[in-house]
């Protein structure tokens, strides 16, 4: 039916050079099949990833 995939990772090039920015992230999500075509499930699936991030492990 579909996938939905987020991955975060850390951007070590601007943490240790240029800018040199501590703890910076990038982010980049993928949608396929009803995630994209079903806007309820593209919220849920995207307010489910933004509660699991203030959940650290």
């Amino acid at each position: 039916k579909g996938v939905g995939v987020v991955i975060e990772a850390r951007h070590m090039c601007v943490e240790m050079r240029g800018v040199q920015k501590a703890n910076s992230t990038t982010t980049t999500s993928a949608l396929r099949g009803i995630f994209l075509k079903n806007e309820k499930t593209r919220e849920e699936f995207f307010s489910l990833i933004n509660s699991a991030k203030q959940v650290r492990f």
